[in-house]
């Protein structure tokens, strides 16, 4: 049996920002895409997350923690899904090939 004691304590200080988010008043629609959503759709309405973000006193956090847990869904840190994909493709270093020895 694990004994509780052992246990880290709560890391509730790594999600305290989310408390201050601009989002928290808005409805979750505006920032994840539903299934049946066309592109003109889309459009408008990562935009009008975006215009949440611009002024949120956490966004940099907000983008900090999506990219850092590369979140695949909704808009973090104004930034959309694809836009997050193409910033973590960026960084990610070029493969290099494994070269094993020949066999003697």
């Amino acid at each position: 049996m694990t004994k509780v004691s052992r246990l880290p304590g709560a890391q509730t200080h790594h999600w305290d920002w989310q408390l201050e988010g601009s989002c928290r008043t808005v409805g979750s629609e505006v920032f994840f895409r539903p299934a049946s959503e066309g592109r003109a759709e889309a459009r408008q309405r990562e935009q009008a997350a975006k215009r949440v973000c611009a002024g949120c006193p956490v966004r940099l956090e907000c983008r900090r923690h999506a990219l850092a847990t590369q979140e695949p869904y909704g808009v973090w840190g104004g930034l959309t899904e694809d836009e997050r994909r193409a910033l973590l493709v960026r960084r990610e270093p070029a493969a290099v090939p494994q070269v094993t020895p020949a066999a003697a």
